[in-house]
């Protein structure tokens, strides 16, 4: 492993916080749990803070490999370490897991002190709004009162434009990437059908399959590999499988027999062995339900007159799941409300997954715009 520019061995953190908690649901959680990790020094007037919000199956490991898995490398080892877009040399920057996670913070498959059983289907459904205003108090136990950048790609980039709406004083600068102001009608049916594979498995159980000791695999496994259909372009799969046969002739049967099948039965079932079903249920709602327009009559230009902060919006050419007019009109109503915003719409064979990828313009274009958020507190 290269590690020269690597952040190198990490460790998670835990935050425990014992006051309730009030969802937009109404529901209430009596105390919770936020698992995070930190890249970089904080600097002495913690000005240098940015928040990393991940996205439907990420999680608080963003950068780095753990000693006792160096196999375990960060979702976005690619854009954060020494010398990268996002320099740690520079930059502190915080990861973490959701509320509703399942990879160390407080969610469905976590103990209810009351019952002393796993949460699963009590555990409420929780949004964009609740995971913001989550992150605002883990900013607070750790003494950050801004922010000088929060940033996000797909429903990340939800969560940093809702931190520019609900605290405009306490982020300096959003980044959404690969984001949408609010999902398309088409969208909203892609979760439904993938929510629709999971409630309908025999094991679900109504959510609460962790008491009979089973995991709906096929309904997660199914849900997995119609979301990453998704994710991915036409020129993608194209490019990496075509139309190419596991063996040189067709079997005339069901089996697995095209090169993208074997892939995606693949995906889905490595997704299946460790991600939570329950999770799954609750990441997709909080998709369907974001919608800062909603209390303004749709009026997006109306929900932003809030926003304090200067933008970056980033979008993929083949990103079809979030197309880049979805980031024109998060461009379009930042600009109505005079506010500071730079646009790039990358050229990217990789569909919406680019923003993942390591990309030369993409990257460039990020260490730029880091560099000059450097800038304000290097001077």
């Amino acid at each position: 492993m290269n590690v020269s520019n690597s952040v190198g061995i990490v460790s998670a953190q835990h935050a425990q916080f014992n006051t309730p908690f009030l969802c937009k649901s109404g529901a209430v959680l009596p105390s919770y749990e936020l698992i995070y990790e930190t890249y970089g020094t904080l600097n002495k007037d913690k000005s240098n803070a940015v928040l990393v919000c991940h996205a439907l199956s990420g999680h608080h490991h963003v950068a780095g490999y753990y000693a006792e898995d160096p196999k375990n490398i960060g979702w976005w080892d690619t854009m954060i370490g020494p010398g990268k877009p996002i320099d740690t040399q520079k930059f502190f920057i915080i990861g973490l897991n959701n509320l509703g996670g399942c990879n160390g913070s407080t969610g469905p498959i976590s103990i209810n002190l009351n019952t002393g059983k796993p949460y699963g289907a009590s555990f409420p459904v929780v949004t964009v709004e609740d995971w913001v205003k989550s992150q605002a108090q883990l900013a607070d136990k750790l003494g950050i009162n801004q922010f000088a950048a929060v940033i996000g790609g797909s429903l990340g980039g939800m969560q940093a434009l809702q931190w520019s709406l609900a605290y405009p004083g306490r982020v300096r600068h959003v980044l959404a990437i690969a984001s949408a102001p609010r999902l398309t009608a088409q969208n909203i049916a892609f979760n439904d059908v993938a929510r629709s594979a999971i409630l309908t498995d025999p094991n679900f159980y109504g959510g609460d399959y962790y008491e009979h000791g089973v995991v709906p695999t096929r309904g997660l496994r199914l849900a997995r590999m119609l979301g990453h259909i998704t994710y991915l372009s036409n020129d993608a799969m194209a490019d990496k499988f075509g139309r190419g046969l596991r063996s040189d002739k067709y079997s005339y049967s069901y089996d697995i027999e095209f090169e993208i099948e074997s892939y995606l039965r693949y995906q889905g079932d490595k997704f299946a062995a460790y991600f939570d079903a329950n999770t799954y249920l609750l990441m997709t709602k909080a998709l369907d339900y974001f919608d800062p327009a909603r209390e303004y009559n749709d009026d997006l230009n109306k929900a932003f007159a809030v926003a304090r902060a200067n933008f970056l919006v980033l979008s993929f050419t083949t990103d079809w799941r979030f197309a880049p007019e979805r980031s024109r009109a998060i461009v379009k109503a930042l600009l109505h409300n005079r506010l500071k915003v730079s646009y790039a719409e990358i050229t990217s064979t990789h569909g919406h997954d680019s923003f993942l990828m390591q990309h030369t313009h993409y990257h460039d274009v990020m260490r730029a715009y880091f560099d000059n958020i450097a800038s304000e507190f290097t001077a």
